[in-house]
């Protein structure tokens, strides 16, 4: 059995008693509870104020002498007033927090009878978010005719309903884990607000697996770290973060990566392999591109997923992983179902948590507080902070936010994209010429290598020139040039563009018509011409 750790306050009065032999013939909870035969406690961690320091040393004197194995932990925690709800619950709830628990080697016991009734209705609230991972006790004296003591030991609930004055201390840390889930970036899009709050209630309050859809780079394999994280810290798991990226998965080597094997299994097995699944025990498991697995892993993972159990290659006894899973795909699993690529009961098990995470083209409204971010973990990452002169900050969020920008890569293309031009500023300023030219690597990245491939103007125009104009003047221009170089002069070209408004002007000089045109974006004909 593992040890056992009571958490619970001192009783100023319920403990209290004579400092002499009498205090024996008084039923005291906190002594108590350590007298009972069927209950070991080998560890007290005995909350109390400084005033109560010497009732606490009489105590914990008494507690050793009818308990001997039990060793008692005093822990000073100052209450201004015991009774005030937002204080108690706010220390109570740092203790959580700070307090080193660890549910996979001990027990705990959460002992409400001692302290004022805010003080057990927290303790309520804290065991019941686990934020305490243990079960609450209660003890009462014994009834007459069953003795003065031990007294009894009762598992207890409690009507919360009258206590609606909490809800606000909630939402407070409902919003706490939905900036954890974005890693603090005070994101704009309100969907994608409202995406994230729903993931942090049913990451706090379900084990059942949680689908996570959207295009590549959308960020499904950070979410699902952070909300590995935010289940560590409410102690909701205990193993570690595993993983896999299905599509890398292929042939007899997927099963053997999955679900481990034993040594001998084939040919290459010199020894047993435990498997990602066995890895991920008590934790959580990642499968990245679930639409990549095979089929027939595809049924091992639905049974693993329902049972718990699993046969490793080669194996004639199973294997056991509880672990909770979270699954991410840019597939539609429904077409895939419907293809016949992808189990339909397989689908139904993932499909009761799913959340579609939009891509950045979508939450453009975003670039701007994910560029801070980016720029952070830079600075996290290489010891250096870098930051933007206002022009070039102001340049790089017009096109990032243009419809030129595609953000094909989504979240991937803007962290590529920070890192290039911090490198590329060693005096720690991120000027305009740097962002130009990263403007330019990013066109050619979403465009096939080519600054631009919806017009010609990429050759004739500076990529400032270019960003500055309006979707309109753009289109027009392009047209222009077209005709231009497919025109045998200046003149043949004016009378082709100008075809109708020159039959209404008394003298038509299409020529000069179309210099000056071209003169407001600083471009000649020799110029169209000599580009052709």
């Amino acid at each position: 059995m593992k040890p056992l750790t009571v958490i619970g306050f001192l009783g100023s009065t319920l403990d209290a008693g004579p400092f002499k032999a009498a205090r024996w013939n008084k039923w005291r909870p906190s002594v108590s509870l350590t007298m009972h035969e069927d209950l070991r406690v080998d560890r007290f961690i005995l909350i109390h104020s400084a005033q109560h320091h010497r009732l606490a040393e009489l105590v914990t004197a008494d507690i050793g002498s009818v308990s001997p194995e039990t060793h008692v932990e005093p822990r000073i925690m100052e209450l201004d007033d015991p009774w005030d709800f937002e204080e108690v619950y706010g220390k109570l709830l740092d203790f959580a927090q700070d307090y080193p628990f660890d549910p996979d080697k001990e027990d705990y016991l959460i002992h409400i009878t001692t302290g004022t009734h805010v003080v057990q209705i927290c303790l309520f609230l804290l065991t019941e978010a686990r934020f305490l991972p243990g079960r609450l006790l209660q003890t009462q004296p014994a009834k007459k005719m069953e003795g003065a003591f031990p007294g009894r030991l009762n598992m207890i609930d409690l009507d919360l309903s009258r206590y609606d004055s909490l809800a606000s201390r909630f939402a407070v840390q409902m919003a706490e884990g939905s900036s954890f889930l974005k890693s603090g970036i005070e994101t704009r899009n309100s969907a994608f607000n409202t995406l994230i709050d729903e993931i942090e209630q049913v990451a706090g309050r379900s084990k059942a697996p949680i689908l996570l859809t959207g295009p590549t780079g959308a960020g499904k394999s950070h979410l699902a770290r952070r909300i590995y994280e935010l289940k560590k810290r409410k102690h909701q798991v205990s193993g570690g973060f595993v993983e896999v990226n299905c599509a890398t998965l292929r042939g007899d080597n997927a099963m053997a990566a999955l679900f481990g094997h034993t040594k001998g299994a084939f040919t290459g097995a010199a020894s047993e392999r435990a498997g990602l699944l066995r890895t991920a025990d008590k934790g959580m498991l990642f499968l990245d591109e679930i639409g990549e697995l095979g089929a027939d892993e595809q049924a091992m993972i639905l049974r693993a997923i329902e049972e718990k159990r699993f046969l490793p290659v080669g194996a004639d006894k199973e294997s056991v992983s509880d672990f909770q899973l979270i699954a991410g795909t840019n597939k539609d699993l429904h077409a895939a179902v419907i293809e016949g690529s992808f189990r339909d009961d397989l689908l139904a098990r993932l499909n009761l948590w799913t959340f579609s995470l939009p891509g950045l083209a979508d939450r453009k409204e975003d670039i701007e507080p994910n560029l801070d971010y980016e720029l952070d973990r830079f600075a996290e990452r290489e010891g250096n902070r870098v930051t933007f002169n206002k022009e070039a900050r102001q340049k790089y969020l017009d096109f990032a936010n243009s419809k030129t920008a595609s953000w094909s890569g989504n979240f991937r293309d803007l962290a590529a994209s920070v890192t290039r031009m911090a490198t590329l500023s060693p005096a720690g300023r991120i000027g305009r010429d740097t962002v130009e030219q990263e403007i330019t690597k990013l066109e050619r990245l979403w465009h096939g290598g080519k600054a631009d491939t919806k017009d010609d103007l990429g050759g004739l125009l500076s990529e400032g020139t270019l960003h500055e104009l309006d979707p309109f003047d753009r289109v027009q221009l392009a047209e222009v040039i077209s005709v231009c170089r497919n025109s045998k002069s200046m003149s043949d070209a004016g009378r082709t563009l100008f075809a109708s408004s020159r039959q209404r002007r008394k003298s038509a000089n299409d020529a000069d018509r179309l210099k000056k045109y071209l003169a407001r974006f600083g471009l000649s004909w020799a110029e169209i011409v000599s580009a052709a």
